[in-house]
């Protein structure tokens, strides 16, 4: 289906529901385009966490995969592409969209060989462990890299991955790289005392870390950042989020004699809250394909310290919007975070720059065009 230049795209758009970066992403994605006039059909097994169901132009299609005792696991994969081929059936799209590779990418090539003639053109975007963890498993990387060779635009969030994608899985194809991005009207609210003084008093500094606590995520490292912090200066910390490795942070924080100081807060549908009182952000990950949780802290104006490694040191730059140290120095990135949060003039230089950062390279209005531009030329040369 040839979409007429500049007449609303209809868009079949596959996610995670969970609040990791692609299931955000693809949610935010989908809320873009249709307020920008299009129609987005969200395929996922539960609703995403970020995904505003009463938006006009909207629809929710949830995948239902059937359990059966003889089936080793429940099979998602050929549910996701039933589910597709049956919706597109009755009201075709110009695009299908899936985010995460494994195993959104070969589930929609299954559909688009059902379909026929009728299947629209496959956009893949990776996002980071389905490539470089994933995509490194000898059976699952080389039905990863079948599809994408398959499909018809191949994207990733940063120009890191992209380099990782070459290397992990070969591909010879073009990578087109669209930057994650960030709605800063909606997604960053006023800064409200009385949030902040639910969690810190008078004279004390804010730390926030939000992630989906895998080990990938060095949640230990956060708590013995944060307790050399505290060492200098009186100190709270926030921890968004849930996973894995929550566990061994509470228990991290209770040698590092801080716990008292520390809040799990656990899963949050709305950051913005805790993003717009934070003092700081920290994000010491041993790999990040972006960093999407910097980027939402730096558009409400707060620093990131964090680890110069993958996507990071493309969205915080260094020395003007935070500070950045190789994996695993946690004295570096306390020295660092110390440096911010004990100088109120760099601070506000920081938190200046992070914001500007974030509305020059990563606001909505700059980004989805360019996906509007990819699936543009991917129905014209239909």
């Amino acid at each position: 289906m040839k979409a007429p230049v500049d007449q609303p795209l209809r868009i079949a758009m596959v996610g995670y529901p969970t609040p990791g970066g692609s299931g955000v992403v693809a949610a935010e994605l989908a809320h873009a385009l249709v307020e920008r006039g299009h129609r987005v059909h969200m395929f996922s097994h539960d609703v995403p966490l970020r995904l505003r169901t009463g938006l006009r132009g909207l629809s929710y299609h949830p995948i239902e995969v059937p359990d059966y005792p003889v089936l080793l696991a429940r099979p998602y994969e050929m549910a996701l592409a039933g589910t597709l081929v049956g919706a597109l059936s009755e009201e075709p799209c110009h695009i299908i969209h899936v985010h995460y590779g494994v195993p959104h990418a070969p589930s929609a090539y299954l559909a688009k060989e059902i379909l026929g003639p009728k299947g629209p053109p496959l956009v893949v975007t990776l996002h980071g462990s389905d490539v470089r963890i994933l995509g490194r498993d000898p059976a699952l990387g080389m039905v990863l890299r079948f599809a994408l060779e398959r499909a018809q635009a191949v994207t990733t969030v940063s120009a890191a991955l992209a380099e990782a994608a070459r290397e992990v899985l070969a591909l010879r194809g073009p990578i087109d790289v669209i930057p994650n991005f960030i709605d800063i009207e909606r997604q960053c609210t006023p800064a409200e005392l009385h949030v902040r003084n639910q969690w810190a008093r008078p004279g004390e500094a804010l730390l926030l870390h939000a992630s989906n606590f895998r080990p990938i995520k060095r949640v230990r490292d956060v708590i013995k950042i944060f307790a050399l912090v505290a060492r200098e200066l009186p100190a709270r910390l926030l921890l968004v989020g849930e996973g894995p490795e929550a566990p061994a942070a509470y228990q991290e924080a209770v040698t590092q004699g801080v716990v008292e100081r520390v809040a799990f807060l656990g899963v949050q549908s709305d950051v913005s809250p805790y993003m717009s009182v934070a003092d700081l952000f920290l994000l010491p990950s041993e790999e990040e394909s972006f960093g999407l949780s910097a980027l939402e802290a730096m558009a409400c104006g707060v620093p990131v310290v964090g680890s110069r490694v993958g996507g990071i040191p493309e969205v915080v730059e260094e020395g003007r919007s935070g500070f950045l140290f190789p994996v695993g120095d946690v004295e570096g990135m306390a020295r660092g975070a110390l440096a911010i949060l004990k100088n109120p003039a760099l601070h506000q230089e920081m938190s200046r720059a992070a914001a500007q950062r974030a509305r020059d390279h990563f606001h909505v209005s700059k980004v989805i065009p360019l996906y509007e531009a990819l699936y543009r030329r991917l129905t014209a040369q239909r």
